[in-house]
Order: structure tokens, then sequence, then C-alpha cells
């Protein structure tokens, strides 16, 4: 019988075609407890693969689009006075959802970017003093323009750290853009994706996923290669605490959907780049040099040794 998460990719693999490895790492991050920023140019799929995950795991979702006048309490909500009962009344923001598409991110002002900041680590919003939990599982699918598109700014790096991943779609391939305008032709394939899921039933692959055993010389390794990017000569600030929890989560979720119960270093090498490199801030001998935050990465992973399978010892 084929593998729920299986059956997940397969679906929306119909919807955004030619992004299979896309689609896996989105839900690799959902499978961490994680959310995602998607950065790339407009009408490459950002909002259309949000639209098919949220379809295909039957969450409840909505959709910001962020712009300049957007204000904090349109995310998190705010209080009313209620004549009836003489009290103040919450109302629910679009943060009270399973999924949320923060469409344009970076559009919107640095006051209202930090209004998900609570949310998106801790899965509560506060208003006026009174803490409220957040629908689970709960997870934000950012998509953002890249910085210098017009109107746009960049995420202050407290709100980058919160994203367990950050990609870029890119364009289809020839043979993909084909099949996507024949697909097109008639209908839209989001009318035709199938629900293949639940909350519950979702909620139970995260508690799989995390579940997942790490041999105490993986967690040395993470370690290893989270201090290596804090002293890196081309970086100034590294890998944070809150970098190297996800990097551990996210080889989990790695190492699930490959099909095992344990972690193996392959795993952390495989999702080192999406998880570190946007955490990155590098510095002016870097720029000088013309490197990327991806390029220090590939760098690290090739000087830091890679564990041997003999050093686990017994389970």
């Amino acid at each position: 019988m084929e593998k729920l998460t299986d059956q997940i990719q397969n679906e929306i693999n119909h919807v955004v075609l030619g992004k299979e490895q896309i689609v896996r790492k989105v839900l690799l991050a959902i499978l961490a407890k994680g959310h995602v920023l998607l950065e790339d140019v407009p009408g490459v799929g950002k909002t259309t693969l949000a639209k098919a995950f949220s379809k295909t795991l039957g969450l409840d979702s909505k959709r910001v689009q962020f712009t300049s006048d957007t204000l904090p309490s349109d995310i998190i909500g705010f209080s009313v006075f209620d004549k009836a009962d003489n009290s103040m009344k919450y109302q629910p923001g679009s943060i009270m959802t399973n999924l949320l598409l923060a469409d344009e991110i970076n559009r919107t002002s640095s006051k209202t970017q930090s209004a998900l900041l609570e949310a998106m680590e801790e899965r509560q919003v506060t208003v006026d003093g009174n803490t409220r939990p957040l629908p689970s599982p709960f997870i934000v699918l950012a998509t953002q323009n890249p910085v210098g598109s017009a109107g746009t700014q960049m995420l202050p790096s407290s709100q980058l750290d919160r994203f367990l991943i950050k990609l870029s779609m890119g364009y289809p391939d020839r043979s993909s853009t084909a099949a996507l305008l024949k697909d097109r032709h008639h209908d839209n394939p989001l009318s035709s994706c199938r629900t293949v899921t639940d909350c519950e039933s979702l909620e139970k692959c995260i508690n799989e996923a995390m579940n997942v055993f790490v041999a105490d010389r993986i967690y040395d390794y993470i370690a290893e290669l989270v201090e290596e990017t804090r002293n890196n000569a081309y970086v100034t600030l590294g890998i944070s605490p809150r970098g190297a929890l996800a990097l551990a989560r996210a080889a989990k979720a790695n190492a699930y959907l490959d099909g095992r119960d344990y972690v193996i270093p392959q795993d952390v090498c495989n999702v080192f780049t999406d998880v570190g490199a946007h955490r990155l801030i590098l510095n002016s001998k870097a720029r000088l040099h013309e490197y990327s935050q991806e390029q220090i990465i590939a760098n690290i992973l090739e000087n830091v040794k890679k564990p041997d399978v003999r050093e686990f010892g017994a389970r």
C-alpha cells in the first residue's frame, strides 16, 4: 500500500509540475514542525504550491496578501467592546488557522512582520495581555519576491531564523512548461486536487517523524557543522541554537520520508543547505569574493568529516 507521505507528494506533483524536489522539501518542513519561505520571481507557482498543500492535507487555511497598509491586528486579531456582555471580545485574525499563506511577506512593514514572530515560534498569540494557542498543526507558508523588486524590503534576521527552510522554485523546464500549458487549456488542476489526509493523520505522521532515532554521534556532527558556521572567516552571524534544533528536526523528517526510523549522516547533509543558508549573515570579505551562503555551506560540508556509521555504537 502506498505510504501517506507518497500519496501527498503524488497529488501535489499533479498540480505543480516538474518540482518534485520542492514539493518533497515543503512536506519535509511540515513534518519537522517548521515554516517555509519561498523566494522567487512572480509567476513561478509559489501560491499554487501553497494552495495545493492546503487542499491535499485537508487543513483549514487562510491567505493574507501582505501590503504596505497591512496591520498587525489583521494578522493576530484584536479586541472589540461587546455591549451585550459589557466586555471586550477577541476577534480572531488570519493567524487562527492551520496553514497561513503569507503572500509577498516582504512587501509589508517590519511592525506587521513582527506580529508573526510569537506565532511562528511558540504557536500562540498575545492580544491585550491574553495569550491564545493556535490550532495544531500550525504552518506558515510565506512567499517573497527577491529583494530589489519594487516595494520590497529585507526580512529581519530574527524572522528569517523562524523559517525552517528557505526555497527557490525557479522556472520549470521546457517539457514541464509544455505540460503545464496543456493542463491549463481546459481546467485548473487545483480544482481536481484531492484531499488525501486530515489534521489527525498529519499530526500522527509529524509525531512519528519527530520520534525518529538520532545517535549521539549525529548530534555531535550537527554541532560541529553549526560551530563551523560561527567560526567561518566569511560569516558575521552563524547558525543559532534555534537553527541547530531545526537542522536536527529536518534530518529526522528526511529519514522518515526515506522510510527509516533512524537518522544517518547523509540526512543531515541533505537538509543542511536549505535549513542553514538563509540563517547566515555574510561579512564584507564574503561580498568582496562574491561568496554566497550556499557556497559557504557547501565548503563546510566538505571540510567537516562525515561520521562513519561504525562510530554510532549500539542503539
